[in-house]
């Protein structure tokens, strides 16, 4: 027996039309190469029936896919209502992919349009000759000054949007498992891999963002995205805050540390997400600007060390919390919220907590698997295994493939590639990516790990851990780090420092200072590119 209730199908256009007649004059600010540009949540949706009218004029497919080649702006979040809204598939390119990849995954989505900001637009030009099913790009100005390629696909936003006709598009898509957006992810190896988003589970992802155990975002707050919106949908951030009626500022080009911290004292913010070098890059400069009305900080993408979540909390009373999740989770999958146990708690206890990835979100369940048997491992916070997901905001094959795939177990869960152990009470502790772990002599060491306890030295700015060849224990730590400036730190110096956390085979053979981590499109430490650097390293201890 089936119950009776209604079948109201769960889309990004209920999103929109809450935040419409619940929250029409909250602000979403931009800044732009001008300055910063303001507007309400009315005059967003007006733009957004706007572009609705201009894509109906494009003459473009029914299940027609649309990019976005864009910063973090308001008229970004206009596409992110107006193209899967209209019932088609919103692509956000990431534009921090090699020119191969860019190209690979517009061709790959066979995208139709492609919306461009203008300071942008030389960099998409270049590729614009090798991208054939383009039929129309839509040059958004932003206020820089560059130049416009010469392509006779191109056409002004504001020609196009701003002759067009507003289109009412609430009631234009019924099924909840439409395909509402596409995020590319790069994973470990190969071209980029598509996920394909159904409204139905942007619709979930983003209610459960609402949580009080997840971001607590109200109407009462002023959200900042520094997570781009090219990348995993900002994490959820634009539809959960416009569900809730915060007021969102979006950061533009700009994601300088002095140029974000000045965003959060002028727009008064009380609520930010990036990854952890954006935190690392603005800590130092805390003490120069007024952040007074942040009250929350949350840092994804890789495991944040727990010094740095601390040193915020020593600089402003705001730790950092962290959140888990990859593309294939929409992305967020956990959050480290404390649980009511931990009332009372010492501050380092405290820190210990806001330290692991967190509990999964209602809705989600986890798992973790022994990386060589699959055998389901206990939640003792001791045993690591390869962390496996499953609900309705995770994917369960990529697009444009025959199947699940290597990625999905039998059964159905994501194997997200991640090493981790769960506490009795459900907080999951990251240990590594499968392929960042250091197999040294039948043992396996976290690089992880190694890396939070040097990032913790006073003189250390960033630290990435790889593994390198060697002759008799086939693979042992190395430890590559940048120091601050002004500051002076040798070899014996880390290497003593580490020995009294960790156990002699822990500690890495060999240490080298470079200039910067490589970071990858996303702002995380690239580590493959650390491996290709240091392949041929000759450790001390081969002598």
């Amino acid at each position: 027996m089936h119950g009776l209730m209604q079948t109201t199908p769960l889309t990004t256009n209920m999103i929109f039309r809450r935040a419409e007649t619940y929250w029409s004059t909250r602000r979403i600010a931009t800044r732009t190469a001008v300055g910063i540009e303001h507007m309400t949540v009315a005059e967003l949706a007006t733009e957004a029936r706007r572009v609705a009218g201009a894509l109906d004029s494009l003459g473009l497919a029914a299940d027609a896919r649309v990019g976005s080649f864009a910063w973090n702006t308001a008229r970004h979040l206009a596409l992110y209502f107006a193209v899967p809204g209209t019932g088609h598939i919103l692509h956000t390119v990431n534009i921090r992919y090699y020119p191969e990849q860019i190209v690979y995954s517009v061709n790959h989505a066979e995208d139709e349009a492609l919306f461009v900001d203008r300071s942008l637009a030389p960099l998409l030009g270049r590729m614009l000759p090798r991208l054939p099913t383009v039929r129309h790009v839509i040059v958004m100005d932003d206020g820089a000054k560059a130049d416009i390629p010469d392509d006779t696909r191109i056409v002004h936003y504001e020609e196009l949007v701003g002759s067009s006709v507003e289109v009412d598009f609430v009631d234009s898509v019924t099924d909840e498992d439409r395909a509402g957006a596409l995020c590319y992810t790069t994973g470990t190896s190969g071209s980029p891999k598509g996920v394909l988003y159904s409204h139905r589970s942007i619709w979930l992802h983003s209610n459960a963002g609402l949580s009080a155990f997840t971001s607590r975002i109200t109407d009462a707050d002023n959200v900042l995205p520094v997570v781009p919106m090219f990348h995993a949908m900002a994490w959820g951030l634009p539809y959960t805050a416009m569900s809730a009626g915060a007021s969102i500022t979006m950061p533009g080009p700009d994601l300088s540390p002095a140029g974000l911290l000045n965003l959060i004292a002028s727009e008064r913010v009380t609520y930010s997400a990036g990854v952890p070098t954006i935190w690392m890059g603005m800590l130092p400069l805390l003490g120069d600007y007024d952040v007074s009305s942040l009250q929350r900080v949350m840092c994804g993408g890789s495991a944040v060390p727990r010094s740095l979540s601390e040193g915020w909390r020593k600089a402003i009373g705001v730790p950092i919390t962290q959140g888990w999740g990859m593309t294939e989770t929409s992305p967020v999958a956990s959050m480290s919220t404390l649980r009511s146990e931990f009332a009372g708690a010492t501050a380092d206890e405290l820190a210990e907590v806001r330290a692991t990835a967190g509990i999964a979100l209602a809705g989600l369940e986890m798992r973790i698997a022994d990386t060589d048997t699959g055998e389901l491992l206990p939640w003792d916070d001791k045993s690591t295994g390869e962390v496996q997901v499953r609900g309705p905001w995770v994917a369960r094959q990529y697009f444009r493939t025959d199947g699940p795939g290597e990625q999905f177990t039998e059964d159905g869960w994501l194997r997200t590639g991640d090493v981790g152990a769960i506490s009795p009470l459900g907080y999951l502790r990251l240990v590594d990516r499968t392929k960042d772990l250091v197999k040294s002599g039948g043992e396996w060491i976290s690089s992880v790990e190694i890396e939070n306890l040097i990032m913790g030295h006073p003189k250390v700015a960033e630290a990435a851990v790889i593994a390198v060849p060697h002759p008799k224990w086939m693979e042992r730590p190395l430890a590559c780090i940048v120091v601050r400036p002004g500051e002076e730190l040798d070899r014996d110096e880390v290497l003593s420092f580490l020995r009294e956390h960790l156990s002699r085979w822990q500690v890495p053979d060999d240490v080298v200072f470079i200039d910067e981590i490589p970071k990858t499109s996303v702002g995380k430490f690239s580590k493959r590119t650390l491996r290709e650097r240091f392949a041929d390293h000759r450790l001390p201890t081969t002598e």
